[in-house]
């Protein structure tokens, strides 16, 4: 994988364990991101609600 990751100024991140993170700039590399609903989720807490079935851990 190339290690030079151009930052999509569309989609923030500041999830620095994922491979897709620009960690000097808070930006993932990808060119979209898929958002899925949490398995949990219907709290009405954000957190509980989605999460970035996109990511990959480092």
């Amino acid at each position: 994988m190339n290690q030079h990751k151009e930052p999509n100024t569309g989609i923030r991140c500041r999830v620095a364990s994922c491979s897709f993170h620009c960690g000097d700039c808070d930006y993932c590399s990808l060119h979209s991101i898929q958002v899925e609903p949490c398995q949990k989720g219907g709290t009405g807490n954000a957190a509980d609600e989605s999460m970035c079935a996109s990511y990959r851990c480092k």
